[in-house]
């Protein structure tokens, strides 16, 4: 038996493991720097999402609690960072909304910019829709974008594009929005699209969903939502089903086809997948296939089912390399479930389907654990991540460097071990890189805010 042909054997797996224990450190090789702290007053609490730039060098993101316009924790902050104006300054926060509860509540993800400056994310509540929540109506979330002043220094201006009513349209969206060439949204609700299955959750309904939204043709239309699909996840009794929950942060390939994962469905063996908090199954990467001449029904292929012993619980989206292959993260499995980053190769020659590897499966000690963000590339062809736990740190940013040679492995190395307050603690956003080669992100615990003992948040880069 080869592992080539029987990657998931139980074989294959310890001789993974004992090939990655030789290629693992633990040394941390970048340094690091705090570029802001938050306080958890106005300027926001616990950054969820990572950071964006825009061309001047600034940095846009949100933080889903702060702001005082809600009782506390607060309904969340979209914040701009300024770089210093001369070397060894500090980086300046400015808050550029403040949600309000109704107009949107605690975003729960990032925002990405437009050509023209505009930022657009989601909130996991708010909006027009009614869903209830321990007794109350906290609206089901909605997308927003927010567009810079006419005149420096002026009010940036809020406006909600789509607020979901919780049904068949979708509820509590999560992670960040991608937008296609032509400047339409598409994004996840992680519940709604109307198909039971086994998600329901004693607040919650349904499986989620993936959704469109397009511009409006004329000038102030409205913007328009199509579901591309409906997750069903796993019926009761049966071993697999579709996909459930799923978690934003979606890629589209050059055909317009969209790519993403979710936590829970698929695999629902006995022992394995079966039942656990939240949900039931291990979860699948799927493929969204536009129709053709865009008419008809979007088609969903699950490309992969995770099933526990190649990883489970996929937190983040995917991404792709430069040959068409998919590469993410899982926050649980293999069986000692400390999470694992791997590849899904795409079928070529005689190859029908798509076949994972593991690139590598986090052992829980000074490697770490739960990575619950994707990964990114550098121009070598090295991944980059991020795990919220850290044996003796609050959470680390991780390299995976690519294989010289076909037959070696991927080399692991702990680039930087967060230590908690006044440092970071525990990220769990993608990273970005900036055109010197650093890497920026947030963390959702540490710093020198008084939120909690644990802080309430960062924005960090690190550099070689």
């Amino acid at each position: 038996m080869s592992c080539k042909s029987h990657p998931r054997s139980a074989t294959c797996l310890l001789l993974w493991m004992v090939v990655l224990a030789f290629t693992s450190t633990a040394s941390a090789e970048w340094k690091e720097k705090v570029l802001y702290s938050f306080q958890g007053g106005n300027d926001g609490a616990t950054p969820t999402g990572g950071v964006v730039f825009d061309s001047a060098g600034n940095l846009y993101g949100v933080t889903t609690d702060g702001g005082t316009s809600c009782p506390p924790p607060g309904c969340g902050t979209v914040f701009h960072l300024a770089p210093p104006t001369k070397k060894g300054g500090a980086w300046t926060e400015t808050v550029l909304h403040v949600f309000e509860g109704n107009n949107g509540s605690r975003p729960a993800g990032s925002v990405i910019l437009d050509a023209k400056g505009n930022l657009y994310g989601t909130t996991a509540y708010g909006g027009t829709g009614t869903c209830i929540l321990l007794g109350g109506n906290v609206g089901c979330g909605l997308v927003y974008e927010l567009s810079p002043p006419a005149k420096k220094g002026g009010k940036w201006i809020y406006n909600i594009l789509y607020s979901f009513v919780g049904g068949k349209d979708g509820q509590y969206p999560s992670g960040n929005l991608v937008f296609d060439a032509v400047g339409n949204l598409y994004g996840a609700t992680i519940y709604g699209g109307g198909f039971q299955g086994t998600c329901n959750a004693p607040y919650y309904l349904y499986c989620g969903t993936v959704f469109e939204l397009s511009p409006p043709k004329t000038k102030d239309g409205k913007w328009k939502e199509k579901v591309l699909h409906s997750f069903k996840g796993v019926k009761s009794g049966q071993d697999s089903g579709d996909g459930a929950s799923p978690n934003g942060g979606l890629v589209l390939d050059s055909q317009g086809a969209v790519y993403g994962t979710t936590y829970f469905g698929g695999n629902n063996q006995k022992g394995i997948c079966e039942g656990g908090v939240g949900g039931t199954g291990c979860g699948i990467v799927f493929k969204l296939i536009p129709p053709v001449n865009k008419v008809g029904s979007w088609t969903k292929k699950t490309l992969h089912q995770f099933d526990a012993q190649d990883g489970s619980n996929s937190a983040a989206g995917v991404v792709f390399d430069g040959t068409g292959n998919l590469y993410g993260t899982t926050s649980g499995g293999p069986p000692n479930g400390f999470g694992l980053v791997f590849e899904l190769k795409k079928p070529s020659g005689k190859a029908h389907s798509w076949t994972e590897t593991i690139l590598y499966a986090f052992s829980g000690r000074n490697d770490g654990e739960d990575p619950i963000a994707s990964v990114i590339f550098d121009a070598n062809g090295n991944l980059y991540g991020t795990n919220y736990y850290g044996g003796p740190f609050s959470g680390i940013v991780f390299r995976l460097k690519a294989p010289i040679r076909q037959l070696s492995g991927w080399t692991f190395g702990i680039l930087y071990g967060f230590t908690g307050s006044p440092d970071g603690a525990q990220p769990a956003a993608n990273l970005i890189f900036d055109k010197n080669g650093s890497l920026y992100s947030t963390t959702q615990k540490g710093g020198t805010g008084a939120c909690s003992f644990y802080g309430c948040g960062t924005v960090f880069e690190i550099s070689p």
